[in-house]
């Protein structure tokens, strides 16, 4: 990892995003690919799904539409600890999405006059779960349970069909789908797939949704670029980012290991330390060099370490520390600092603060009983994570009676001459003539 050091230096947080820029060359050349793809399903439909089935995942003849059996044999099959994991982490995140359901609310603006503030669930979802450099159970339970949570009737599952799997999804999917009682699954995978929940394939007997959800490569994400204003989606998450804020006395060990595990998901992942401690910086750096050598995904790691969306960054003190990150905006921040209970509120732009070092982001992905499902990219700025509340529309319910109407008539009448719209108020005076 190379070492940036902003210390003593006056910086706006455009220098600041600029010392670290993300991976983007890649999502941008995705886009104009994505839309074509997303296109060809909605003019073709099934044969276009297939089509790139064989293309991308090397896969013919398979069952776009997951039969039930294969459901069910999935949860059959499935190895008794991972099912025990995956039925606690669905107790954790439906206890965690449940608190994001606002009650409703009623407004009494003056007598006879009432507001209801309610949170109205979409009717139809399909979730995405991606199926490429590694297998996502949990990106189901992720998915699936806030959208159960905040009231969805239909869910819809896809996933790309595995060439070592016989042109299945895999059965870890199918297993994750079948504990939470989704029984619509599609083996369809990348742009297609999220052109296919757009705008429907009636050969498939799959209905258009009103909102996609789920994370998936540079394709996918623009793929929800070009059906925006079709369909509502949650975010267009790109490659994951961690930033790790921490002081003099963190522990470069704990570090380094959240900074690779974050690396081995993909090429383009982001790491970031920022830290006013120069002898922790140098111990972590070591640290990450010994660990990428001998993980598993080293290559893929090696790549992402090395790339220019990672770095140690120096800053003078804790003030610079927060505005680095702040206006950063990482997916996951993470707070190895003494105080890090009180320091979290200086922290407002992140996907996901994990706090203290044994709060690790791999929680998260997982057991913490929070979403994994989060905004990428300098999102985080303005989105938040996926949550019941991605599923949820705010509406109005207004309700005056006569007297409450009286109240008002008058206004609204002089507010309708003063915009020259008449009519508006002649509809207020037909309630009170003959």
């Amino acid at each position: 990892m190379r070492t940036i050091d902003l210390r003593g230096r006056e910086l706006s947080p455009a220098d600041m995003l600029a010392a670290v820029p993300r991976a983007t060359q890649a999502r941008a050349e995705a886009l104009d690919t994505a839309a074509r793809i997303v296109e060809d399903v909605r003019v073709r439909g099934e044969a276009a799904l297939r089509e790139q089935a064989e293309q991308f995942d090397r896969v013919a003849g398979h069952e776009v539409r997951v039969p039930a059996e294969h459901i069910a044999d999935a949860l059959a099959s499935i190895e008794p600890a991972v099912r025990a994991a995956l039925e606690e982490a669905i107790v954790r995140v439906r206890r965690g999405s449940e608190a994001q359901v606002p009650a409703p609310r009623t407004t009494e603006i003056g007598p006879g006059a009432r507001i209801l503030q309610r949170w109205q669930p979409v009717h139809r979802v399909g979730v995405y779960i991606p199926g490429g450099k590694a297998v996502y159970p949990s990106s189901v339970i992720m998915n699936v349970v806030p959208a159960q949570v905040a009231g969805v009737e239909q869910i819809a599952l896809a996933s790309p069909p595995q060439v070592d799997q016989g042109g299945r999804i895999h059965p870890t999917i199918l297993a994750a789908a079948a504990l939470l009682g989704v029984t619509e699954v599609y083996a369809m995978g990348g742009a297609g797939a999220i052109g296919a929940f757009a705008h429907g394939v009636p050969s498939l007997g799959l209905d258009p949704v009103d909102v996609v959800s789920g994370p998936g490569n540079n394709y996918v994400a623009s793929a929800k670029r070009a059906v925006a204003g079709v369909v509502g989606t949650d975010s267009e998450a790109g490659a994951t980012e961690i930033l790790v804020v921490a002081d003099a006395d963190a522990d470069p060990r704990l570090i380094a290991a959240d900074l690779v595990s974050q690396a081995e998901h993909d090429e383009q992942a982001s790491a970031v330390l920022v830290t006013d401690a120069v002898e922790l910086a140098d111990q972590v750096a070591a640290e990450v060099e010994r660990m990428a050598a001998v993980t598993r995904h080293s290559t893929r790691v090696a790549a992402a370490l090395s790339g220019p969306q990672s770095a140690i960054v120096l800053v003078d003190d804790r003030a610079m520390a927060t505005a680095f990150s702040n206006a950063y905006a990482p997916e996951h921040l993470e707070l190895h600092l003494a105080d890090a209970e009180d320091a979290a509120a200086a922290f407002t732009s992140a996907g996901a603060v994990f706090v203290g070092d044994q709060t690790p982001v791999s929680l998260g992905d997982y057991m913490a009983g929070s979403n994994h499902v989060l905004p990428t990219g300098g999102q985080a700025r303005y989105a938040p994570g996926l949550g019941s509340y991605t599923f949820l529309r705010p509406q109005q319910v207004i309700s005056y009676d006569r007297a409450a109407l009286s109240a008002v008539r008058a206004g609204v009448v002089a507010l309708a001459e003063t915009e020259v719209l008449p009519a508006h108020g002649e509809a207020i005076e037909a309630r009170f003539t003959a």
